[in-house]
């Protein structure tokens, strides 16, 4: 019997086969190199050597391409990711990976062709022929590539040619804040338009939940007794393929993304005049959630309302954080408060010392 997943067997005269794939024969039909070993450890030992080697041995001729290799390993992803993750792969591969290296023959990728493809998306890659992709889809592409080419060297014995290539730098974007008039100017607003939706631009502001967290939130997740609303659910709208999209309520990205987040005083009251029934969706008001977009939407007409410059629906995130950072929170605390993975990724994201504070502190300076 072989070992699971391993292609190592233990013959009749006792002692252990290794296979090793090597490619296809022009009836499409695997073929195989054997190794043979007294014991299960001296088999894997051959077998990593014949790996080793590849390097300096001629690649084996086979047929498979970029394509077929990437459809194989989006295959094995379908039951070990989220739906939208998977979405999101499928659309990187087809969008940017196909159209570029898809017909190639995956035996006859190289590093070189990488590193040309990987500048040519930061030049070109926009499918609209507007210019080239942003640092950060860039980076999401060479992740699914590596993940790739770590497969191809599993399941085939291919060179790894992700192994030496750089990942590519993502450049941290000028982050969208609300100014202290425009958070006013947002408050006068909604405190005199309060509804249902604009309750919920009003959570975001306050408590630094993403608008996927803030679509699948129901009523049984607040507390206004203690103060606080528990995130473990997050919606949004991914491809189907074929034209066809689906509303999907799944976890959140990542599991500290599961917390629990406190609220201010004044919004716990507002928030108890809307109280509605456990199994209710804060924002549609039914039991079931409305798609991201619809947020999105009314927070472009509050904007336009307000006569506030046009800032993206994930600005009120950025807002809370920047207000926490002044108010002199703890960055543990409020990396929490956030869902952050890492405290570093709220330090390299908000801790960013203004002008006024660094003025502040040498303005008292005094040698003596």
């Amino acid at each position: 019997m072989s070992r699971r997943g391993s292609n190592i067997y233990k013959r009749a005269d006792g002692r252990y086969e290794g296979r090793i794939k090597i490619g296809y024969d022009e009836n499409r039909k695997l073929r195989y190199k054997y190794v043979y070993g007294r014991t299960l450890s001296e088999v894997k030992e051959k077998m990593e050597q014949s790996y080793s080697l590849k390097r300096t041995e001629t690649k084996p001729i086979i047929k498979l391409t970029v394509k077929e290799v990437c459809s194989e390993w989006l295959e094995s992803k379908r039951l070990t990711v989220k739906k939208s993750t998977y979405a999101n792969y499928s659309r990187l591969l087809k969008n940017h990976i196909y159209p570029l290296l898809g017909g190639q023959a995956y035996s006859l990728l190289s590093k070189k062709q990488l590193n040309s493809f990987i500048s040519e998306l930061f030049s070109d890659g926009r499918k609209d022929g507007k210019g080239g992709l942003s640092s950060k889809t860039v980076k999401d592409i060479f992740i699914v590539l590596k993940s790739v080419s770590a497969y191809a060297r599993r399941e085939y014995g291919f060179e790894n040619i992700c192994a030496d290539v750089k990942s590519p730098k993502v450049r941290n974007t000028e982050l969208k804040v609300l100014s202290e008039h425009e958070i006013r100017k947002l408050n006068l607003y909604i405190r005199h338009n309060l509804d249902r939706v604009n309750l919920c631009i009003l959570i975001c502001l306050y408590t630094g939940i993403r608008i996927g967290e803030m679509c699948g939130l129901k009523w049984e997740n607040v507390n206004l007794q203690e103060g606080f609303i528990v995130i473990n659910k997050t919606v949004q709208r991914i491809s189907m393929g074929k034209g066809t999209s689906e509303i999907v309520v799944d976890v959140p990205k990542t599991e500290s993304s599961v917390r629990t987040v406190f609220m201010p005083e004044f919004l716990t009251m507002i928030l108890g005049d809307f109280k509605r029934s456990p199994s209710i969706y804060v924002l549609s008001g039914l039991n079931v959630p409305k798609e991201p977009r619809i947020l999105q939407y009314r927070f472009k007409k509050v904007l336009k309302d307000c006569g506030i410059r046009d800032v993206p629906f994930h600005s009120l995130r950025h807002t809370y954080a920047s207000l926490c950072i002044k108010k002199g929170f703890d960055v543990k605390a409020l990396s929490e408060l956030l869902g952050h993975s890492t405290v570093n990724l709220t330090l390299d994201r908000y801790v960013h010392t203004s002008d006024e504070i660094k003025k502040s502190y040498v303005s008292g300076l005094l040698l003596t």
